[in-house]
């Protein structure tokens, strides 16, 4: 076992194998992908999210019935969050954000009565209309983000309690849920 080193101070007590004080990674970096292209992303994130929502909307026409003007309004919110937080990805070059905020945002759309295939709708959305202000090495970046963020809400798409319209059988199955 090593013996530990005291600092100059006194106090303060470390191994010297340890490379990083609080042993994780280095934090993530927003200047090695393209954060140029990022901040065109945010400069035009109304848009892309009008866009992205009028999008989701003539690929699934039921949104319009299931939704409220108040809750549609409350999806556009939303797409602009996700158009900040693509910028975020497409700055890095890594989906590490996107993909991370679709873990803990889906459990509030689930409780907001949004179903995560909207939002997967409105993500395919966001990926169509981010491709005019993004060059091709750029729209592949922010293409492998909404691709982890779509594969994790497809995880929890899977899960009973999602806001979808289930077959009476499996409701019958899972009523207790």
């Amino acid at each position: 076992m090593p013996a530990m080193v005291r600092s100059r101070a006194g106090s303060a007590v470390s191994f010297p194998f340890v490379s990083h004080p609080t042993l994780g990674q280095p934090p993530r970096s927003l200047e090695a992908g393209f954060p140029a292209a990022a901040a065109r992303l945010r400069a035009q994130r109304a848009s892309i999210a009008a866009r992205a929502l009028e999008a989701a909307v003539d690929a699934d026409p039921s949104i319009r019935r299931r939704y409220s003007q108040a809750a549609l309004r409350g999806l556009l919110g939303d797409a602009e969050v996700l158009v900040d937080r693509l910028a975020l990805c497409v700055a890095g070059d890594d989906p590490f954000f996107l993909a991370e905020f679709a873990d803990q945002s889906a459990t509030v759309f689930r409780r907001q009565k949004v179903a995560v295939m909207d939002v997967i709708g409105l993500l395919e959305g966001i990926r169509a209309t981010a491709r005019g202000a993004l060059s091709d090495d750029e729209a592949a970046s922010a293409g492998r983000g909404i691709d982890a963020a779509v594969a994790v809400y497809k995880r929890y798409h899977n899960i009973r309690g999602d806001a979808r319209e289930w077959n009476p059988t499996t409701s019958k199955l899972y009523k207790g849920i």
